[in-house]
């Protein structure tokens, strides 16, 4: 075919209602219940239709149903008070936008964002969390600036054939029925960035969309100048080939860092959205070394202490690597760029000392790249400082320099619309600025039980319609036959207890879990006085087998006649299919192995909708159950039989559905309500809305990582970056002299083999620093108490003091230690570099009494 030049047409808005249009290029809509109603009120239908796309569904009103509209007084009023809101949260100059938000921004890479349905940039949890994040942040004014990437195919479109197996379709995104604009620059030319690839060179070009007051530019290669090969490089998320994995995340690191940079940014600190975006670090400082005249060791220094990483993957197996051969053919054709030794750039990735170097690992570069890494729930936290402990052998597990900050969700996105008049009506209109604040949380206990739970049943009437409606869909593409469609037509009840289970479906997920014991199940759902029914839903990924398994176990389950209008599989799982169900379901069903969920926030999203959450004690459970708002299987047991763990966990989960889950369902006063479940139900709602927000996250990430990174970022500038050269020069002097370091097993002034509560003992040790200067290293007395195999399990460190200078860089240091409290403890000494400047470099210095 010859070349052909492109052009789009869009509908002709009458000019008094212009703003639709650019409300529909702003997400800002999808949580703002007043911008969705003023969608929908233009025609209920079509918008439902169109899947809430504005795009879409703006192109299919006809011009007199516009003008209609401009003549409407109620519908005028509409338009201008969302209008106003609008400006008020997003335009610039709104109240709290710093005035150089561009220059002192956070950049947050990601490699996907899940913010709505209409918008298929997303495959799970990850771009999920990523979507609610940036909403949050909008709301609470962070200057935030966000990259991604412009897939051509987002998620994939699961079906199931007749046999209940996942098939997977990939459909295309239609850019112009989405809410992008291709950057400009003042010239009305492209914004282009280019990359530097072993067999040429990848150029792409940048999109924009916007969620409220943050900017996410996607960087899409998808374009006419580049060969095939480079153009698949954005066909699809995740992709499986390997090469174009690695320049899928080159690209949205590197590539993803200039763009900001060709667009006037040139962002305080970077967060990284797991170890995907880690090449962000190069391109960092390139830019430093290249445009601001560092040297290269400064520049290393500033990027690592301004760098937030946020790792979400529990399983070693689960961390993205890449083979040496082919990660260093892409360093050297990028070295001119980089002024990096390709070498040097693989180690970063790479176990200090290890003998197998055969591979980079993305999390290893993140880590050893920030000075600022965090799990994302207390349990996640605990587990990765152990999966990573390795990178540093001289510390102990709880020192390992990974933080947690739990996850939350964005109430807003996910509350139903019932729920939330309830929440304009009884907690005031001011309550989604203030979700963390006790006293408004205190509110929730004010709402009516009638009210509460008739706002609920709604949620839950609602989600069987969709239900049949989706199911009819299904079985009628299966080309089911007659009896079957019109079954599914009936499936499920409005008033009886309702599980919801919907996640992504790996193994250790145990979505079959349930199904261990099915004659006991269906004794359970098929209870005359007391019925139970189950909606499922979720995607395998394209090749999981075993998660492709489990969902054709469960909908051979479900077509039992025994229980097949009591359990219904939904496909193609989405955004959409999601607030059905966190609005509709009683119960929210979590069935992980433990400790392989890193947080998990459906729960969450469930929970403020007054969802009571049955789960395994893991991810963001693990520290928010209380028996007041839910149930717990197990007590946080981890087991090395995966098979008994089963048999157990399965047990465990029946006997709480009959003896607890059910009963306070069903136990109802003679009004035909359950007052204990409406009592757990709002102790539900306060414990997600005064803990598990990502208002309350992103607040922590602010307090936590963000301004400390801030402040890092300025003290490293300023005066010349002389403060970035001094580490670089403290560096190689730790680096050059520890090995000279020594310190003796302490002494003690007494016999402390029985002490009391208030006793003291001395203690002192002999130390060798070698040409180091006292004041360049920390000496620290360790202790704590010990377990049933004499390890400390809870670390204290508290510094000594020199007692006496011998000379040739001998020393003595005292401290005196108090005996706070009973119990067994044991102690040490070491000799750590002073402060916190080096607290997390790989391996990092540390020598320990025992000549460690």
């Amino acid at each position: 075919m010859k070349k052909i030049q492109l052009f789009n047409v869009i509908p002709s808005i009458p000019s008094d209602l212009a703003f639709l249009e650019t409300l529909s290029y702003n997400l800002w809509w999808s949580w703002n219940q007043d911008a969705i109603e003023l969608f929908r009120r233009i025609d209920p239908v079509l918008w439902n239709d169109m899947n809430h796309n504005p795009l879409a569904f703006l192109g299919r009103i006809s011009p007199e149903r516009l003008e209609f509209l401009v003549g409407d007084d109620g519908f005028m009023s509409h338009y201008e008070q969302v209008m106003g809101h609008f400006e008020a949260d997003v335009l610039p100059g709104g109240e709290g936008r710093p005035a150089d938000a561009e220059k002192n921004s956070i950049a947050y890479f990601s490699p996907e964002y899940g913010v709505h349905e209409s918008v298929n940039l997303y495959s799970g949890g990850l771009g999920c969390l990523a979507g609610d994040h940036l909403k949050s942040a909008s709301d609470m004014n962070v200057p935030m600036v966000a990259v991604g990437l412009m897939y051509k195919c987002g998620n994939i479109r699961q079906y199931l054939n007749n046999d209940g197996w996942q098939q997977e379709a990939y459909l295309e995104n239609e850019i112009h029925l989405m809410p992008f604009r291709k950057v400009l620059d003042k010239q009305q030319r492209e914004v282009r960035v280019s990359l530097q690839l072993p067999d040429g060179i990848l150029q792409a070009v940048v999109w924009r969309f916007d969620i409220g007051r943050v900017p996410i530019f996607l960087l899409d290669a998808n374009i006419p100048e580049n060969p095939p090969d480079f153009r698949k490089i954005t066909s699809q998320l995740y992709e499986a080939d390997r090469q174009v994995r690695l320049r899928q995340e080159l690209l949205l690191g590197i590539g993803g860092f200039n763009a900001l940079l060709s667009l006037g940014y040139d962002p305080a600190v970077c967060h990284m959205n797991e170890g995907h975006c880690a090449f962000v670090s190069l391109a960092r400082i390139a830019h430093l070394v290249n445009d601001r005249g560092m040297a290269a060791g400064a520049a290393f220094e500033l990027v690592r202490r301004t760098n937030v990483f946020t790792t979400h993957t529990p399983v070693m197996a689960g961390n993205e690597s890449f083979d040496e051969g082919l990660v260093k053919p892409h360093m050297e054709a990028l070295q001119d760029y980089l002024g990096l030794d390709p070498e040097e750039i693989v180690s970063w990735g790479q176990v200090p000392g290890s003998d197998h170097k055969s591979e980079m690992t993305m999390t290893i570069l993140a880590l050893r790249t920030s000075l600022f890494a965090n799990g994302v729930s207390r349990l996640h936290g605990k587990v990765a400082r152990r999966m990573w402990s390795h990178l540093w052998p001289g510390l102990p597990d709880d020192e390992i320099p990974i933080c947690h900050v739990t996850n939350g969700i964005h109430v807003p996105s996910w509350l139903s619309q019932d729920n939330t008049a309830l929440f304009d009506r009884y907690l005031g209109p001011e309550w989604r600025n203030n979700l963390s604040d006790p006293e408004l949380v205190s509110r929730i206990s004010q709402i009516p039980d009638e009210e509460l739970w008739r706002a609920h049943e709604l949620g839950r009437s609602r989600l069987v319609r969709m239900a049949r409606e989706l199911g009819e869909r299904q079985l009628s593409a299966r080309n089911e036959t007659r009896t079957e469609i019109t079954q599914i037509k009936s499936v499920l009840r409005y008033d009886t207890l309702t599980i919801g289970f919907a996640r992504r479906f790996a193994a250790y997920k145990r979505a079959a879990l349930l199904l261990m014991n099915r004659e006991r199940l269906e004794a359970i759902l098929n209870n005359k006085e007391r019925p139970v029914q189950i909606v499922f839903a979720g995607k395998a990924h394209p090749a999981d087998n075993i998660g492709k398994d489990l969902i054709r176990q469960i909908v051979h389950f479900a077509h039992q006649p025994s229980v097949r209008q009591k359990v219904i599989f939904l496909e193609n799982y989405d955004f959409r299919i999601a607030r059905y169900l966190v609005q509709g379901v009683d119960v929210w069903l979590n069935t992980p192995q433990r400790p392989l969920e890193a947080s998990g926030t459906s729960g969450m999203k469930a929970a403020v909708n007054g969802a009571l959450n049955l789960s395994v004690m893991d991810g963001w459970w693990d520290e928010a159950y209380s028996s007041d708002c839910g149930w717990a299987i197990g007590n946080g047991e981890e087991y090395s039989d995966h098979e008994y763990q089963n048999w157990i966990e399965a047990q465990a989960l029946y006997n709480l559905l009959e003896n607890e889950v059910i009963p306070t369902f069903y136990d109802r006063s003679e009004g035909g309500v359950s007052e204990k479940w409406l009592k757990m139900m709002k102790a539900s709602i306060r414990s997600a809305l005064g803990h598990y927000t990502s208002h309350r996250m992103v607040s922590e990430y602010e307090g936590m990582l963000y301004n400390p990174a801030v402040e890092e970022c300025k003290s490293l500038y300023a005066d010349n970056a002389n403060r970035s050269k001094a580490l670089v020069a403290q560096s190689e002097r730790l680096q050059s002299l520890w090995d000279k370091v020594r310190i003796e097993m302490p002494n003690v002034n007494r016999d402390i083999s029985v002490m009391h509560t208030g006793d003291k003992f001395e203690i002192s040790v002999d130390v060798e620093l070698g040409d180091l200067r006292p004041d360049e290293v920390d000496v620290e007395v360790y202790y704590g108490p010990v377990d049933s195999e004499n390890q400390i399990t809870e670390s204290h460190a508290e510094k000594m003091s020199i007692i006496e200078e011998k000379g040739n860089g001998n020393y003595v240091y005292g401290h005196e230690i108090l005996c706070r409290s009973a119990g067994r403890y044991g102690f040490s000494a070491r000799v750590t570099p002073f402060g916190r400047d080096w607290a997390v470099t790989i391996p990092g210095f540390v020598t320990w009494a025992n000549g460690d």
